[in-house]
C-alpha cells in the first residue's frame, strides 16, 4: 500500500496520524488482513447456545472482509460500486434500465426476473475495476451513460427463491460501497428491506433508498411513514428517492422519474468525489469492526469458560473412582472367582502345590519343576486376563460416572458432546489399552523373580537366598511369577503355597505387584477421563484462544 493510499483511508481529518500508524509498524492493509486470518482460524467447537449466532456473524465478518474491505484496501483508485439490491418485483432492472437509458439487464414479468447479475462501467474505467466478486460473478457492460468513477450493479433479488441468487446477491452487496436499495409503496414495511439496511448499517455502509410505485394519491402519506421508519433506526441522513407508480408498462421509465437518482449518481462522478463514497464507507466498514470482534471475542471466550466448566465436571469424577478402583484390588476380590477356580483345577489333576519343603526349602528336582512351570502357565493366563477385566471394569465404571456428570440432570453446557457416538470404537480402545497393561503387570513379576536372589541376599533371613533358589527351581522363573500374580490378586490358595517356599522373602514382591496393579487401575480411571478431555484439547478452547483477536482489536481502535 502507497503512503498515498494509506493516508487516504486513514482520512486527513480524525483519525489517527499517518506517520503515527507508520511508527507503529503496520497499515491499514496489514491489520485487516492480519484480521481476517485471525477470524477464520476463531473457531466455535463447543455447541453452546450462543455458538450458532456466533458462528453466522464470524461469516458475516469474514465476508465483509473477503468481499469488500480486502479488495477496496488494495486499490482505492477502483471505480466506487453502486449496487441496486432489493426485494423480488422491487423494479430493479427496470431502474437501473432507464438510468443507463439502455435496456442492458433483463426485466419483465417473470420471476426471478434478475437471473445474471450485470454491472455497468464507464469504458474509461473499465482498466482501473478491480478483480473480485464484482468481476467474477457478475456481466461487465461497458457504457457511457455509467457516471465517471463509479460501477453500476444490478443484484438479483435478495428473497429469491433460487438460492445461488440469494447467495450472490449478499456476496454484491459485501462487495458494494454504497447500497442502492429499492423497494415500493406496497412492501416498504416487510421485514427484509429493514433486515437488509441493520445489515448495511452493521457493516458501516453507505446506503440510498428507492420507494418504487408509489400511488400519487398516497405519496406523502408514505413518504412520512418511511421517514418515520428510518429515523426511528438512526437513518434520517440517508437519501431517500420517490418514483411515482406509472401503472402496467413494459420499457424503460421516463427520464424525469429518474432524473433525481441521476443527478445524485452525477454528484460522485469523477475520481475524487467516488473516492468521498469509498472512503465514507471504508470508515464506516473499519469503524464498524471492532464490534464484530468484540462480539466473536465473547464467543471465543466463552466456549473458553464451558471448557473449563466441563474439564472440572470431568475431574471432579476422577478421585472418587480411582479411590473405588483402587480400593477393589487391594482387597483381594479379583483374586477369588475364575482365578481360584484355574488354580484349583491346576493342583487336582496336576498336582501343583505338591512339593516337599524341608527346613523351609522347597526340594525338588529340575525336571519336576520345568513341568510344574509348564502347568503354571494357564494359571498365569487367568491371572493377566483377570488383571484386564479389572483394567477394563475401571474405565468403564468412569465412563458411567461421567455419563451421569456430563449428560444427568444439572450437567453443564456441550457435556454430552464430550461422550462420543461410538461406544464400540471407545470399549475397543479400553480393553487394547487394558491388554497392554496387563502384560506389562505381568512381566514386573518376571522382573522380580530374576533380582530375587539378590533380593535375597540382602534378607536379614539367613536361609533366604536358598529358599528363593529353591523355589525357582520348584516352579521355573515363569511358574513362581505365575504364583505371585495369583497372590498379589488375592488369591488364598496360591498365597499358601508361596508362603510354604518362600516365607516372607517374597511378601515385598507381592506388596509391589499389588502397588503396580493398584496404579494402573487408578490409570485406567485417568486414561478414561483423558479420553473424554480431549475433545477440550485444541486451540479455540485454550485460556488465550482470543488472544489474537484481542491483539486485532488493540490495532483497529488504534485506527478508528
Amino acid at each position: 500500500m502507497t503512503p498515498g493510499t494509506r493516508s487516504a483511508v486513514l482520512g486527513r481529518r480524525g483519525g489517527v496520524d499517518p506517520n503515527v500508524a507508520e511508527q507503529l509498524g503496520f497499515t491499514v492493509h496489514d491489520v485487516v488482513r492480519d484480521l481476517r486470518r485471525d477470524v477464520a482460524a476463531a473457531t466455535l467447537p463447543l455447541p453452546i447456545d450462543s455458538a450458532e449466532e456466533a458462528e453466522a456473524s464470524r461469516e458475516r465478518l469474514l465476508a465483509q472482509l473477503d468481499e469488500h474491505l480486502l479488495p477496496r484496501l488494495a486499490e482505492l483508485s477502483s471505480p466506487a460500486v453502486v449496487v441496486l439490491a432489493g426485494s423480488t418485483g422491487a423494479g430493479k432492472s427496470t431502474l437501473f434500465n432507464s438510468l443507463l437509458r439502455e435496456e442492458v439487464s433483463e426485466a419483465g414479468v417473470l420471476r426471478p426476473t434478475t437471473r445474471e447479475p450485470v454491472v455497468g462501467v464507464h469504458p474509461r474505467d473499465v482498466d482501473t475495476l478491480t478483480p473480485g466478486p464484482v468481476t467474477e460473478l457478475a456481466r461487465l457492460v461497458k457504457h457511457e451513460g455509467v457516471p465517471r468513477g463509479t460501477a453500476l450493479m444490478d443484484a438479483p433479488d435478495l428473497d429469491s427463491f433460487l438460492s445461488e441468487n440469494r447467495s450472490t446477491a449478499h456476496q454484491l452487496l459485501e462487495a458494494a460501497d454504497l447500497w442502492l436499495f429499492v423497494t415500493t409503496a406496497a412492501r416498504y414495511g416487510d421485514a427484509l428491506p429493514w433486515q437488509a439496511l441493520d445489515r448495511a448499517r452493521e457493516r458501516g455502509a453507505s446506503v440510498a433508498m428507492v420507494l418504487n410505485r408509489v400511488p400519487k394519491e398516497n405519496l406523502t402519506t408514505v413518504r412520512a411513514d418511511l421517514n418515520s421508519r428510518m429515523k426511528e433506526r438512526g437513518m434520517k441522513d440517508v437519501p431517500l428517492f420517490i418514483v411515482p407508480d406509472v401503472g402496467p408498462h413494459e420499457g424503460l421509465l421516463a427520464p424525469k422519474l429518474v432524473e433525481p437518482i441521476q443527478r445524485w449518481l452525477g454528484l460522485m462522478a469523477g475520481p475524487e468525489r467516488s473516492r468521498t463514497i469509498i472512503l465514507r464507507t471504508l470508515k464506516g466498514a473499519l469503524g464498524a469492526l471492532p464490534e464484530w470482534v468484540m462480539g466473536l471475542v465473547a464467543a471465543v471466550e466463552e466456549q473458553g469458560t464451558t471448557a473449563f466448566d466441563l474439564r472440572n465436571a470431568v475431574n471432579s469424577v476422577v478421585p472418587d473412582e480411582q479411590l473405588a478402583a483402587r480400593t477393589a484390588v487391594l482387597s483381594g476380590a479379583a483374586g477369588e472367582g475364575t482365578v481360584a477356580a484355574r488354580f484349583a483345577e491346576l493342583a487336582s489333576t496336576r498336582h501343583i502345590s505338591r512339593v516337599t519343603v524341608r527346613d523351609g526349602i522347597a526340594r525338588t528336582t529340575k525336571r519336576a519343576g520345568k513341568n510344574r512351570e509348564a502347568v503354571l502357565v494357564g494359571l498365569r493366563e487367568e491371572v493377566e486376563a483377570t488383571a484386564v477385566r479389572a483394567l477394563v471394569a475401571a474405565g468403564v465404571r468412569t465412563e458411567e460416572s461421567l455419563r451421569a456428570v456430563l449428560a444427568g440432570p444439572g450437567a453443564p453446557p456441550a457435556g454430552e458432546t464430550l461422550l462420543g457416538a461410538d461406544a464400540a470404537a471407545r470399549a475397543k480402545e479400553r480393553r487394547t489399552w487394558g491388554e497392554s497393561h496387563a502384560t506389562e503387570w505381568s512381566r514386573l513379576a518376571d522382573d522380580l523373580v530374576a533380582r530375587m536372589d539378590g533380593s535375597a541376599t540382602e534378607s536379614t533371613e539367613p536361609d533366604a537366598p536358598a529358599r528363593a533358589a529353591g523355589a525357582r527351581k520348584a516352579f521355573g522363573d515363569t511358574g513362581l511369577a505365575a504364583l505371585l500374580l495369583a497372590t498379589a490378586l488375592g488369591n488364598d490358595d496360591s498365597a499358601r503355597l508361596v508362603d510354604r517356599v518362600l516365607g516372607e522373602t517374597a511378601s515385598e514382591a507381592i506388596e509391589e505387584l499389588q502397588g503396580e496393579l493398584a496404579d494402573k487401575v487408578a490409570l485406567a480411571v485417568a486414561e478414561e477421563a483423558r479420553s473424554v478431555q480431549s475433545a477440550l484439547d485444541v486451540p479455540a478452547l485454550a485460556d488465550d484462544a482470543a488472544a489474537p483477536l484481542r491483539v486485532r482489536l488493540a490495532e483497529l481502535r488504534r485506527l478508528t
